[in-house]
């Protein structure tokens, strides 16, 4: 048995760094080469246990889920074409795991987004998988070893990445404590986008949570922070004041963003030049490109 069948997918943001594009199209579909960055994302659940995936979305945004839908007029179509090929990559998303939605009225929050799915859980959900469709984090497989620190420690487990000090205070840095692996620590504290000088520690969180049902408790009783929103990371603080074991996974790989333009074509650049199809070419370009 997986440590957690349960996937949560929060896709409900307007994509607003992405517009005009994002009227139309919902920026968790736009191809990272010739596949949405959520179909990468689902994979990785897949992989790594999950059997369904919660796709929490907010109104208008229908096309996210339907994505994983099957097309059998499709499918007859391009095999009637002998497209065989392109048939499998149809077939692929729809056999991933099964997907159901949950629906966020207001974006009120990553906390609020994580806690509308709580309705889809069943009694067999102990825990559940958090994963953040504009961070891919390369090579996949980190949620496995989470799955094993959970399995050790208890509790919640979290991916974490060594980000140099003098860039930690764009993102949220964890207080740690050493454990017996160098690339396992627990959790004593959450801090904010702090100084440079303030940081706790160079560990900061990615887009990658492993966690307790009692999450969904917390975040009942959390207050919201700044612009009226609910944190995911304010609740997973409130249980580790409370003596809930948190423990962080540093993952050693690398990282894409796609949450905004710049870190989509890094991506995209990335994926392609490892495409057999187009990164002998892409490469042969980007080299008198950049000459």
């Amino acid at each position: 048995m997986s440590a957690f069948q349960t996937a949560i997918v929060p896709a409900a943001g307007l994509g607003t760094r992405f517009l005009p594009t994002t009227k139309a199209v919902p920026k968790e579909l736009l191809p990272v080469v010739d596949t949405p960055g959520i179909e990468l994302v689902a994979t990785e659940a897949a992989e790594a246990g999950a059997s369904r995936l919660v796709i929490v979305t907010s109104p208008g945004k229908d096309s996210v889920v339907e994505y994983f839908r099957p097309q059998p007029e499709l499918e007859s179509t391009l095999e009637a074409r002998g497209k065989t090929d392109l048939v499998e990559k149809v077939r692929r998303a729809p056999g991933l795991l099964t997907v159901e939605t949950a629906l966020q009225e207001k974006a009120l929050g990553l906390g609020h987004a994580v806690g509308c799915a709580e309705a889809n859980l069943t009694d067999d959900d102990e825990a559940v998988a958090v994963l953040l469709p504009d961070d891919l984090v390369l090579p996949r497989g980190v949620l496995k070893t989470m799955a094993g620190v959970r399995e050790r420690f208890g509790g919640s487990v979290l991916c974490a990445f060594d980000i140099p000090r003098d860039q930690i205070s764009a993102f949220g840095v964890f207080d740690v404590r050493d454990t017996d692996d160098a690339d396992v620590k627990q959790v004593v504290g959450m801090v904010e986008k702090p100084k440079a000088e303030d940081a706790p520690s160079t560990f900061a969180a990615a887009g990658r949570y492993l966690l307790d049902r009692a999450v969904f408790d917390a975040l009942k009783r959390i207050t919201p922070g700044a612009g009226g929103e609910l944190q995911l990371t304010d609740a997973i603080a409130l249980l580790i004041a409370e003596g809930h074991p948190v423990h962080v996974v540093v993952h050693r790989g690398g990282r894409h963003d796609l949450g905004n333009p710049g870190g989509f074509l890094k991506a995209a650049v990335d994926f392609a030049l490892d495409h057999p199809d187009y990164g002998p070419d892409l490469a042969a370009w980007l080299r008198d490109r950049i000459g």
